[in-house]
Parts: structure tokens; C-alpha cells; sequence
């Protein structure tokens, strides 16, 4: 069962303005009064904001990516299989079965294509298949919105994580360098049924 929400005390004071200005449907009918409990005051925050001006330059010396980089998030996910051919896997130790080369393309020519050689290299038996995406081209003009470095690259991981082809995977990491490093991916596929 789901917890009813309360409204915080700015909710509460908007409401209140919104019910005050409002005009009943039915004003013969009696409207039961409801017991509001006592607005708090709200707590100062401890850590406030810095004060900022219009013109003022921005701190760069922060970091303004908030997610983590590709390399960390993949390096970082838990071991779907065999630990031995994992280790084999990442060394460049096993070959693999087919691969798919998607430079050039567009995401929109891009994802139908992985989709249909994902899923038709599992319905074929395949374990190990090598999605190549490039490096892609450095896009960054140092401006405040970071741009991606390689569209594909960062967006072939995701891809992989959503259904119908998360069903298919079991494992994902980067390329060893004989087959492509930065620019590649091994996928490690599940057994058909």
C-alpha cells in the first residue's frame, strides 16, 4: 500500500492561495473543515549556495560531468559469467564468432542493425560477438555543455542494457586492443532456449 504524501509548507501556502480564489460548483453544500497542521519554518541549509552574478565566470576547475565515465561504469559492473573466461575475455584471449562494424552510421541506422545481429547471432548459437562503434570525433568546442566523444561508443552500452537485447547479454566490456580497444565492445551473449 502506498504511503499518502504530505505537501511541504510551500505547497501548502500555494494551495492555500489557489482554494482561497476559487469559486465553490455547489456553495449550498457544507465543506467538512480539515485540521492543517502548524507550518514549520524551514530548516536553513547547512551547506548554501554560493552567491553567483550574471557575467560572473562559472568555476571550471570543478569537474561538470555528473555521470561517470563509459570505461568506470563498465569496469565497475558485477561479473555475469565464468570468471576464468571473463579474465580470457578481457585479455583478448578468446576469438570472437562474428562482428559488426557500425561506423559511419547514424543512431538511427545504427540501433535496428545492432538489434538484428544481436539477436540473430544468439537464435545461431554465437557466445562471443565484437560490436564495433569507432572512437568516434572530438566534438568538444570547451563550451559549458560537454558534448559526447563518440556517439556510438556511449550510446552501444546503453543500447545493450534495454530490452529486447538485455535478455540476450550476459556480459559487456570493452575490446582488447587487437580488436579495437576504445572503439569496440565484447558481448557476451546468453544460450538460446
Amino acid at each position: 500500500m502506498r504511503r499518502p504524501r504530505h505537501l511541504s509548507s510551500e505547497e501548502r501556502a500555494l494551495w492555500d492561495r489557489v482554494a482561497d480564489r476559487a469559486t465553490p460548483l455547489e456553495p449550498q453544500r457544507q465543506q467538512a473543515v480539515v485540521d492543517r497542521p502548524k507550518l514549520k519554518k524551514p530548516v536553513p541549509r547547512s551547506d548554501p549556495m554560493p552567491d553567483f552574478r550574471v557575467g560572473q565566470s562559472a568555476d571550471m576547475t570543478r569537474p561538470h560531468d555528473l555521470s561517470p565515465q563509459l570505461p568506470d561504469r563498465l569496469a565497475r559492473a558485477t561479473i555475469n559469467m565464468d570468471h576464468k573466461a571473463f579474465g580470457k575475455m578481457t585479455r583478448g584471449k578468446l576469438k570472437p564468432e562474428a562482428r559488426i562494424d557500425l561506423h559511419g552510421m547514424t543512431m538511427a541506422q545504427a540501433h535496428p542493425e545492432l538489434v538484428a545481429f544481436i539477436l540473430g547471432s544468439q537464435a545461431l548459437g554465437r557466445r562471443l560477438v565484437l560490436v564495433i562503434t569507432g572512437k568516434g570525433k572530438d566534438r568538444d568546442d570547451g563550451g559549458p555543455i560537454p558534448t559526447r566523444y563518440g556517439v556510438l561508443r556511449h550510446q552501444v552500452p546503453q543500447w545493450l542494457a534495454l530490452p529486447p537485447l538485455a535478455q540476450a547479454i550476459l556480459q559487456i566490456t570493452p575490446a582488447h586492443l587487437k580488436h579495437g580497444g576504445h572503439g569496440a565492445y565484447y558481448v557476451y551473449l546468453r544460450r538460446g532456449r
